[in-house]
């Protein structure tokens, strides 16, 4: 096992994504609340630590199941590019969860001075369902990214949960407004994983189902605007609704980003979709991180 082998098995470049959703809900709670930088940064870090283990264990999943093999599209990470064996991957999978339970129930902790409530308790369990998706996207006997429902779970997991979740680990209560911007972070989540799978359609034909294999090139390209589409139109009704001024519509700025990501979508194929993901999650970080701090501003 190296350093470089589990750093790079972390994907790093997906963590923007991760924190997109958080950010956005903490910054959207601190518009109203006062909110402690400890809560903030233990919000942040029970967040990345998801993702890694998240990342991690999709990667011991391919591996275990072929997808990662010589004809995958992507780039290759601790196992496939030798610096890790399956053992040292569960290893780094078990720190990993013992991590975020750590973290999480740190944050709970920090937030609501206890663990024995009501809100502290949903958050526990909420935190337990997020483990066990992060780790069962590929992992396991039956795991849900293989039957076409890892749109679903980004969805839940990338968008609701962070945002309205955030929102309410930092203020303290459920605004079930935040659900419109928190629909849309999960649908733009929803789409890089959408070009992932565009992108590996051949090597992931034999070994699990997803969307764009179900759906087929050009339709799943389609699918791929209307998210975009559907995302930018519900946190655009967001900002009207419950916003005064100007600044909270800072988010626009980002608008050519996806308009370049999308040109691009439609224009490539295979691994020279490969620049596309990046692209679309730095983009869906600056717009979450613009909102939120044109939502303070106002």
């Amino acid at each position: 096992m190296t350093v470089k082998a589990v750093v790079r098995s972390m994907r790093l470049r997906t963590l923007p994504l991760s924190t997109a959703g958080i950010v956005l809900g903490i910054m959207l709670a601190c518009a109203g609340y006062h909110v402690p930088w400890y809560v903030i940064l233990l919000t942040v870090l029970t967040t990345v630590s998801l993702q890694i283990l998240s990342n991690m264990s999709n990667e011991l999943g391919d591996w275990l199941s072929g997808v990662d093999g010589n004809g995958r599209e992507g780039p290759k990470y601790g196992i496939a590019g030798g610096g890790l064996t399956e053992d040292d991957m569960r290893s780094c999978i078990r720190i990993t969860v013992l991590v975020c339970c750590i973290l999480g129930l740190g944050m709970i902790r920090a937030s609501f001075k206890t663990i024995f409530c009501i809100e502290s308790e949903s958050l526990v369990v909420l935190g337990g369902l997020a483990i066990w998706a992060a780790m069962h996207y590929t992992l396991g006997k039956h795991p849900y990214g293989y039957m076409g429902l890892g749109d679903l779970f980004v969805f839940i997991f990338f968008g609701l949960v962070p945002v309205t979740g955030g929102y309410f680990v930092c203020a303290h209560q459920i605004d079930f407004w935040t659900l419109l911007p928190g629909t849309a972070i999960g649908l733009f989540s929803v789409g890089v994983l959408n070009v992932n799978n565009i992108r590996d359609m051949k090597s992931d034909a034999a070994n699990r189902i997803t969307v764009p294999l179900k759906l087929g090139g050009k339709r799943a390209r389609i699918y791929h605007t209307i998210l975009l589409l559907l995302g930018w139109i519900l946190m655009t009704v967001f900002t009207v609704l419950q916003t005064t001024g100007w600044t909270p519509f800072l988010f626009v700025i980002t608008l050519p980003l996806y308009i370049k990501h999308l040109i691009g979508v439609w224009k490539l194929d295979g691994k020279a979709l490969d620049p596309m993901l990046p692209m679309l999650v730095i983009s869906t970080f600056i717009f979450s991180l613009l909102a939120g701090v044109g939502y303070i501003l106002q």
